[in-house]
């Protein structure tokens, strides 16, 4: 294992870690001595002799290793080697201090090394890559390294050499996750491409003689490439594979999931199977918790409306709503909430269909309406386990509806999603459900409406004179510039670059309370929200297309500026 490059530091170590082995009973002290005397005549490292005579395991060592030395440590047959990384570490030093390559994001280079110590490594690889500022040792097993550097290096990684070596490969085993295998090197590389691209989703659709690959990036799909039918077949059954699925049932509809690393970033895939007529359609969803659960400023709302939301959060009870079309970004926005407000001394618990991130501190259920519990057992369930925030992952019946006002009737922060046009709209939505306005009345923190729309690159976005109906539909009296896409390599030609969030924030008073009660129309209601600094959703969309963050026509992609507002 670890052969430390500096006698203080195996002292030192070899001190903690004997002494770590002991207190867990994972070796005894005479283990320990038989182990320093083979050390003194072989010459190796401890780790080393207490492996070979058998009284550790590698796989034990590297767990108390990188509890010892404060290293993380990782699986690497859990992780998707990105072929880039090839050319940025050579394949002699790979080999020479057995370190592999795991990312490289902003001068940072992670690599697997089962030796966290190797100075000599270490600054071979600062010599051998001026652009590396930081290199971030992870513990991993010696033998696991060695096999993958012999993935890495040892084998074709690119699209073209893949599909041709399927073509003169007899191979048809796709439960080992080897190298040797082509389809298991191709669809790893196709799932490391969509994730470096920050594809949300990654369709295989075939279409008679050819299967079209495409991804989804900031909600716009882009066709990536097509691959003649042949290929699809092996694609599909290795896909099943790593998900788990039925590979022998092919004419129902099944989902599956898996976890796998790229780096040190956890990814989790959801993928569901759906039959036609030209064969098994497959869809993976990419759920990449580093960057999709974001802080509350993080997520590209105004500022305004993100004081408005910290000021509603500071109710001790009520109903918090999101509400928009699907794939606005909702679940993301609830989740930053929760992040927002979690703390040891608050209890928050969840109902989702699926639970999508798990949150440290959060107790979340998975919702199963066939044969298991529904929101509304789910909410009566959480109502005896004394919390203090309660997320329902969506309003979607009368019951639902009305055990969710119960809830924060006795004091509890709920927090729950709908689908509806705008913020009003949720207040009709609920009338639907059985629940009238003055039921709602003292019960409402806020609703909050949303769209994703995408955000222009910052690098190649350009100024041109806006049209008289293009002044016309941003309210404006007099024709000015306005920002436009153009499109580069750091793009990736779209002229979008990510995505934000614009929308409208209701929040409720006593003021707002006493209309409900009162059932006043919406007109009634949307003007005195508006003299209460209530901004419609169309009115935040045109700010931001005069800031230059997004381009006037993304905005009317996703909002209709036409109704005023």
């Amino acid at each position: 294992m670890a052969k430390f490059s500096t006698q203080g530091a195996v002292c030192s170590l070899s001190k903690t870690l004997t002494s770590t082995l002991l207190q867990k009973g994972i070796v005894s002290e005479d283990q320990i001595d038989v182990a320093l005397k083979e050390q003194r005549l072989q010459g190796l490292s401890l780790e080393e002799c207490m492996i070979n005579l058998g009284f550790v395991s590698a796989s034990v060592l590297a767990e108390v290793l990188s509890e010892t030395t404060g290293y993380s440590r990782i699986c690497l047959k859990q992780v998707l080697l990105d072929p880039l990384l090839a050319s940025l570490v050579p394949s002699e030093i790979a080999k020479q201090f057995c370190l592999l390559p795991l990312s490289f994001e902003e001068g940072i280079l992670r690599i697997a090394i089962s030796d966290v110590y190797n100075l000599p490594a270490l600054d071979c690889l600062h010599q051998k890559i001026p652009s590396v500022r930081q290199i971030v040792p992870i513990i991993a097993l010696e033998e696991d390294i060695l096999e993958a550097i012999d993935g890495l290096y040892g084998y074709d990684l690119s699209i073209p050499g893949l599909l041709k070596e399927i073509e003169t490969s007899q191979s048809r085993s796709f439960t080992k996750d080897d190298y040797t295998n082509p389809t298991v090197r191709l669809v790893n590389a196709i799932l490391i491409d969509a994730v470096k691209s920050n594809a949300s989703d990654i369709h295989f659709e075939p279409e008679g003689a050819f299967m079209r690959l495409r991804y989804r990036i900031d909600g716009i799909l882009s066709q990536i490439c097509t691959l003649h039918s042949t290929y699809w077949p092996a694609i599909c059954v290795r896909l099943k594979v790593m998900s788990e699925m039925n590979i022998a049932e092919s004419r129902r509809p099944q989902n599956g999931r898996m976890t796998f690393y790229v780096g040190s970033r956890e990814i989790d895939l959801r993928m569901a199977s759906h039959p036609t007529i030209h064969g098994e359609n497959i869809v993976v969803r990419i759920l990449d918790k580093t960057r999709s659960l974001l802080g509350l400023d993080e997520l590209g709302y105004s500022q305004e409306i993100i004081d408005h939301i910290k000021t509603a959060l500071k109710r001790p009870e009520g109903i918090f709503i999101i509400t928009g079309p699907t794939g606005c970004g909702k679940t993301t926005s609830l989740y930053s909430m929760l992040s927002y407000m979690n703390a040891p001394q608050i209890n928050i618990m969840t109902l989702e269909e699926p639970v999508e991130y798990q949150l440290p501190l959060i107790r979340q259920s998975d919702i199963k309406e066939q044969g298991g519990m529904g929101f509304v057992e789910g909410v009566r369930s959480i109502l005896r386990q004394d919390p203090d925030i309660i997320l329902i992952g969506e309003v979607r019946d009368p019951g639902t509806a009305q055990i969710a006002l119960r809830a924060s009737m006795t004091g509890h922060q709920v927090f729950s999603t709908l689908h509806t046009n705008d913020a009003l709209g949720s207040l009709y939505r609920f009338v639907d459900f059985g629940v009238t306005q003055p039921m709602l009345a003292g019960n409402l923190m806020a609703i909050v409406a949303q769209r994703l729309v995408r955000r222009l690159c910052a690098i190649c976005k350009i100024e041109k004179k806006m049209t008289a109906y293009e002044s016309i539909l941003l309210g404006l009296k007099r024709a000015q510039n306005l920002f436009v896409a153009k499109g580069c390599e750091a793009c990736r030609g779209t002229g979008y670059n990510g995505r934000l969030a614009i929308a409208e924030i209701l929040v409720f008073d006593s003021e707002l309370d006493e209309l409900l009660v009162t059932t006043a129309s919406r007109t009634v209601l949307k003007t005195f929200a508006q003299k209460k600094g209530y901004v419609p959703l169309a009115q935040d969309a045109r700010t931001r297309v005069l800031k230059g963050d997004s381009s006037l026509e993304e905005i009317l992609r996703m909002v209709d500026l036409r109704e005023g507002g």
